[in-house]
């Protein structure tokens, strides 16, 4: 399966969705096309199950932040989230726009948000671990993270902007997620 899915990123970036067929990417996996078809009977869900691994790995990334970063200052935790998204976003931009591009095609909706009530669990239970006190409720802040680093994400998606202004943009955006974070912690 694991080859089936790698293969369906690389056939999707290399032809698009409209080119993408199972027969391609059993090709590119060194399958046959009947074993393909014996763990996803379409396309669509091919490409669900390939969205869905993306998600999974990008949540594995903030489960690692969050380990990492529990107990820390809540300004760093944001700064390190905000980091770590960045940099799974850059390890393959192109696989990141081109499973964007398919997600509304395949319930991606859902798929997301499944995993941003999973990420928002995990920064509740991260926030919660800071040494300030918080003004701000942790679950309010959780989303408010995840929708100015979601919000950067999408714009870069959306824009092909990844590559060429990562550092500048990464800057920009530990500025806004540390100064946020900073105006939730009591005095």
């Amino acid at each position: 399966m694991d080859a089936i899915l790698k293969a369906t990123v690389q056939v999707l970036v290399k032809v698009g969705k409209e080119k993408l067929t199972t027969t391609r990417v059993a090709v590119r996996a060194g399958v046959s096309v009947g074993t393909l078809y014996q763990y996803f009977p379409n396309k669509r869900a091919l490409l669900r199950a390939a969205l869905k691994l993306h998600l999974d790995e990008i949540l594995a990334e903030v489960d690692r932040v969050c380990v990492v970063q529990r107990g820390q200052p809540v300004e760093r935790m944001a700064e390190a989230l905000a980091v770590a998204f960045l940099a799974v976003k850059m390890r393959d931009p192109r696989k990141g726009r081109a499973l964007f591009a398919v997600s509304s095609d395949v319930e991606g909706g859902k798929i997301a948000a499944d995993a941003e009530a999973r990420a928002r669990e995990a920064l509740v239970g991260l926030l919660q671990s800071a040494p300030e006190r918080l003004k701000t409720d942790p679950t309010l802040m959780a989303t408010m993270l995840q929708s100015i680093i979601g919000g950067v994400k999408r714009r870069l998606l959306e824009a092909d902007m990844m590559e060429e202004q990562s550092k500048a943009i990464q800057s920009e955006l530990v500025l806004v997620v540390r100064t946020y974070a900073r105006a939730c912690v009591g005095r």
